[in-house]
């Protein structure tokens, strides 16, 4: 017999998708269907992990001149 349960939708660019792919690479519990190219559905309680670890690594790739010219 099917299981329902919640989910969260994601909607997100292919390049944030790959990013939450390897998120939850380790892991394996916060996605629980890839729908397309643009939309997943995650685990609802994980959405708040999930964003915080987009954040984390959208900061590192954040080009600051300021840095570079502190960095010869």
């Amino acid at each position: 017999m099917p299981r329902a349960r919640k989910g969260a939708l994601v909607q997100c660019d292919p390049s944030i998708r790959a990013l939450i792919l390897q998120i939850d690479s380790g892991t394996h519990d916060i996605i629980w269907e890839e729908l397309d190219e643009t939309h997943l559905l995650v685990d609802p309680a994980k959405v708040s992990y999930i964003k915080e670890k987009l954040n984390w690594f959208l900061s590192k790739n954040i080009y600051n001149p300021s840095e570079e010219e502190e960095n010869p």
